[in-house]
């Protein structure tokens, strides 16, 4: 059958593929660390007790009609008030547009700001916008980053890629890594992004900035900082992605919002509108309520931002401690989010079957046979599969499964010649 070219030429996700082996694997019996999908085991991370009951009494009050294109207004009042409370950031409610999660927020970006054959930049790692490029039909420009900067872009990494660009996509806490941006790397790519604007004719398109801040809330003794914040000039060319997903263990519960000047978000809104993206009705009504009050967040926050760390510590200890025994990994400090960014350099060794490992791919597949034990390869986000690097996602696994897992990481590799 004869399809689009851009169905025919798209790749399906990376991580949903390994993701969905290891559940194949699971269902047939294997008892397997799964670190693969950023997503939370309801029971080990459970949403909040109260944003759980105002969902079920939003239903029962009736709450299961359309709800507006732009989301309710309760809702979006909420979050100008969350925006100035939390970030010091000013916005109107008919700036915001919430959808259901972050995802169609991002294409609805991509969608309303590029236009085929347009420059996009974005640093590697990083997530789906190689896939959101495609599906665009944008010219993705994927800059290459290193562990001396956290794998965050840096201003010099970008700059020579600016010229003529419509979108500079950027996202901190950073999925894959879990690393974040510092206020001093953040201004000068901000400062960069002001030039390159300057620079431009009045009949040009400017460069925008897509700031995903989805895991904000999600960091760990480390200060988030986001564009406008910093520089408030870049407030005509910055559109926020966020929402309740991450930070609430709420990835099924799908409450996401972008917001940035109305003239573009005026148009995502009309995009979903065909489309039909918005978050479920109940949904938004117990967000509304639950994320106004702020000590309620806080506290649901505190105890969560504990596990999270324990297990990111945990992993990352634990792979500390194989790095001192002579083993070839490595790992990078834990800031925000649920990742924990890992170095497993065994590309080029042989297993014990005699096979060799010829990439990322086949080591970790090697790992999920041998230690019970998924990850995500770097390749999955946009780099080369001999990059010996990976990510670990803690939100389906228990503090106990990582400390079961770590000694069967350690025979696998011993293994290995």
């Amino acid at each position: 059958m004869n399809v689009s070219v851009l169905a025919n030429t798209l790749i399906g996700s990376e991580i949903i593929k390994i993701g969905n082996e290891v559940n194949e694997m699971k269902r047939k019996g294997a008892k397997i660390a799964n670190l693969t999908i950023g997503d939370f085991d309801p029971s080990i991370f459970p949403i909040p007790v109260e944003l759980k009951e105002e969902i079920v009494t939003a239903y029962n009050q009736g709450h299961t009609n359309y709800p507006p294109a732009d989301g309710i207004l309760p809702l979006r009042e909420t979050i100008v008030d969350v925006l100035a409370d939390r970030y010091q950031l000013t916005y109107a409610t008919s700036d915001i547009l919430v959808a259901g999660g972050s995802r169609p927020l991002i294409y609805a970006t991509y969608l309303a700001l590029v236009d085929p054959g347009d420059k996009v930049i974005y640093p590697a790692p990083s997530w789906n916008n190689n896939h959101y490029c495609h599906l665009s039909s944008a010219n993705g420009v994927a800059v290459e980053t290193t562990v001396e900067n956290n794998f965050m872009p840096t201003a010099a990494q970008l700059k020579p890629h600016l010229k003529g660009a419509t979108l500079l996509a950027l996202c901190s806490p950073l999925n894959p890594t879990g690393t974040m941006f510092t206020k001093a790397q953040l201004e000068e790519i901000c400062d960069i992004v002001i030039e390159e604007n300057k620079s431009r004719g009045a009949d040009e398109k400017p460069l925008y900035i897509m700031y995903d801040q989805i895991y904000s809330l999600l960091t760990f003794g480390k200060e988030h900082v986001n564009p406008v914040s910093l520089r408030p000039e870049l407030k005509d060319y910055t559109i926020y992605i966020d929402g309740i997903s991450k930070c609430l263990a709420s990835t099924g519960v799908r409450v996401g919002w972008a917001f940035g000047p109305e003239k573009i978000v005026s148009k995502m809104k009309a995009l979903l509108g065909h489309i039909g993206a918005w978050a479920p009705k109940a949904e938004q009504v117990a967000v509304a309520k639950y994320f106004a009050d702020k000590g309620q967040v806080d506290n649901f926050l505190a105890s969560f931002k504990t596990q999270v760390q324990a297990s990111l510590d945990e992993l990352y200890n634990g792979f500390q401690q194989l790095k001192t025994e002579g083993f070839a990994v490595d790992a990078v400090v834990p800031m925000g989010a649920i990742y924990l960014t890992l170095k497993i350099d065994y590309i080029g060794k042989t297993t014990p079957e005699g096979d060799l490992l010829k990439n990322s791919a086949d080591v970790n597949f090697y790992l999920i046979k041998e230690a019970q034990s998924a990850l995500v390869p770097f390749s999955a986000f946009g780099n080369d599969e001999n990059m010996p690097w990976f990510r670990a996602s803690i939100g389906g696994c228990s503090l106990q499964d990582i400390k079961d897992m770590l000694p069967r990481i350690k025979t696998a590799l011993s293994k290995l010649k």
